[in-house]
């Protein structure tokens, strides 16, 4: 089974971006900006796509506990053309960098 998947990578100051290099270069992945690429067509059989992703890429880059990997993939269930993401290695940081930079009610009442 082949599967179109968009993978976002941080693999801090000091990852393995060569092994992560070489892995999408293998996977014939196209550029979509810093450190995101599409695979549009990742061969995983009919095993489980996050499991056999997480397998290829662990097997390819050297991973550490900075290192976060974020995968949008086709759901597996419902309409066609739905995409849902997930972390395949690591989780999301604290606040994000664009936290309080938007214009923001800051008198709004939080009770409901």
């Amino acid at each position: 089974m082949k599967s179109a998947i968009w993978i976002s990578y941080d693999l801090g100051a000091t990852g393995d971006y060569e092994g992560m290099y070489a892995w999408l270069d293998d996977q014939d992945a196209k550029e979509c900006g810093s450190s995101v690429a599409f695979v549009e067509q990742y061969d995983h059989d009919d095993e489980d796509l996050m499991a056999r992703l997480k397998s290829d890429i662990g097997a390819a880059v050297d991973l550490n506990r900075r290192s976060r990997i974020y995968v949008i993939r086709p759901a597996k269930k419902g309409p066609e053309r739905r995409q849902v993401g997930a972390f395949l290695i690591g989780g999301r940081k604290g606040a994000p960098p664009w936290d309080g930079y938007g214009q923001q009610d800051e008198t709004a009442d939080d009770e409901a």
